[in-house]
């Protein structure tokens, strides 16, 4: 059997075929349009060339969307970026391609993905927790994706782990995504380069503008003190908000992705250092690993794919 799954974000949406086993045989990404029809009309168009090469065998679309999800009624309750209200874009998909339709939260997909065919399979367990321009999470709970009640959990971008901290655009302060979201992380390592002229960030950037997490971990490698300075204080603070969610779930697996995730174990090593001291349970035989995701781009496509399958 194949499935269809739609990532839909604020700037591309993709698209994938989908086996039982999570493997891609096709997919593609076009940028998305802003409004509720328009969007419908390309995800329609998706499916259809994606159609053209299946076997016929198609079962369902999933789609992964970003804000508050109501998969019961197909309906994206809630969508900042684009100002969707109330959006019922599973019938809409469906009256264009004739095909059922199954909804959920983008972070909560991508777990899934993670958790069947990434850096979750053969655990029961797992927290994705994505570094991008936001703090984005999902969880898979003996073996089942968790959403909460209204399919709004997760947030974890948003929990608090500096009080009276930094303002979050969620509006209150101190939140994770204020001190871990890539986002925030260029936003220091900007304020440093103005501290610093002398600084390697100048060098390997060339200006401000062009700062990436990628730059900052260059830098950081080469012992520049600035780019030092921003990434010990960017990994305290995601060492903190780790701990307390490792604190929360206790899960098999904890998955960082997202684009700072690609410093890989330059990352990872100093948080589980943090982990080793501070997390509730460290002196247990069972304990929660932290590992880098596996899927990249690809989790949210296998993920909503996977919505129906048991």
């Amino acid at each position: 059997m194949m499935y269809i799954g739609i990532d839909l974000g604020g700037i591309n949406t993709a698209a994938g075929l989908v086996s039982d086993s999570g493997e891609i045989s096709s997919k593609r990404s076009v940028p998305t349009p802003r409004t509720p029809e328009a969007v419908a009309d390309a995800i329609a168009e998706h499916v259809k060339n994606l159609l053209e090469l299946s076997d016929g065998s198609v079962k369902y679309i999933g789609v992964g969307s970003p804000g508050a999800i109501d998969p019961g009624n197909g309906v994206i309750e809630y969508w900042a970026n684009l100002g969707f209200n109330n959006v019922p874009l599973g019938r809409m998909i469906e009256e264009r391609t004739g095909l059922p339709v199954i909804i959920e939260n983008d972070a909560a997909c991508a777990a899934l993905g993670e958790f069947r065919s990434g850096a979750g399979k053969g655990v029961s367990s797992l927290l994705a927790v994505t570094l991008g321009t936001g703090v984005g999470g999902g969880a898979v709970l003996d073996g089942k994706l968790y959403t909460g009640i209204n399919h709004a959990s997760l947030e974890i971008g948003h929990l608090v782990i500096e009080h009276n901290g930094r303002p979050c655009t969620c509006g209150r302060k101190g939140c994770f995504e204020a001190y871990c979201s890539a986002t925030a992380l260029i936003k220091e390592a900007r304020k440093a380069m103005d501290l610093c002229p002398d600084s390697l960030l100048w060098k390997l950037a060339g200006s401000k503008e062009n700062v990436n997490g990628k730059v900052v971990f260059d830098a950081f490698e080469a012992e520049d003190p600035a780019a030092v300075k921003v990434v010990e204080e960017y990994i305290s603070y995601l060492g903190c908000g780790i701990t307390n969610l490792v604190n929360v779930f206790q899960p098999d697996v904890v998955c960082i992705g997202g684009g700072v995730s690609g410093a890989g174990e330059t990352l990872l090593s100093p948080v589980r250092r943090i982990l080793d001291s501070e997390d509730y349970a460290r002196g247990c035989k069972k304990r929660a690993r932290l590992v880098q995701a596996e899927l990249g781009n690809d989790a949210g496509i296998i993920g909503a794919a996977l919505l129906g399958v048991n």
